[in-house]
């Protein structure tokens, strides 16, 4: 039962990640600029388990031969537009690494829709925006290092071979 003076609202229509760009577009969003922003979705990960993650991604790829790997890199000046980008990114599967950087491991359909997703996207709003899609090999990941962390990524990745005598 409502409570008196209770207002029952009405379910959302869910939009596609489009329909909101084009709505951010109608309200003016070249206009939104600002510095990047802590909290929600910029928050990471530790390193150990994003490295865990890009190993997962590794793997995944290593038991599908039609899956392709490829980073996703961007520098958005609009908070809004970089975290709706990174919440769509979310969604396709892709992998956080550092808070612009993403991994996917997808196949060639699902890159070339996230592709022409993000096109959309630069083309939605006057920016000086970018987004790179860069694909890797398996070998390319494996030579991979990480500055910064006291973490063995070779290790990690099992590239370092023991010799038992």
């Amino acid at each position: 039962m409502k409570a008196k003076g209770t207002k029952t609202r009405k379910p959302r229509d869910e939009i596609t990640f489009q329909q909101r760009m084009m709505k951010l577009r109608k309200a003016g969003i070249s206009g939104l600029h600002g510095l990047r922003q802590g909290g929600g979705i910029d928050e990471l990960p530790s390193l150990p388990e994003r490295i865990d993650r890009v190993l997962g991604v590794l793997n995944t790829q290593m038991n599908n031969p039609r899956q392709m790997i490829y980073f996703i890199m961007y520098d958005i000046e609009s908070n809004k537009v970089r975290t709706l980008v990174a919440k769509y990114l979310i969604r396709k599967g892709c992998t956080r690494v550092q808070k612009s950087i993403f991994i996917a491991s997808t196949e060639r359909p699902v890159f070339d829709e996230i592709r022409k997703d993000l096109k959309e996207v630069q083309e939605c709003y006057d920016n000086s925006d970018s987004i790179l899609l860069v694909p890797v090999s398996t070998d390319e990941i494996r030579a991979m290092k990480v500055i910064g962390q006291n973490i063995d990524f070779d290790l990690a990745l099992k590239n370092k071979n023991t010799l038992f005598i």
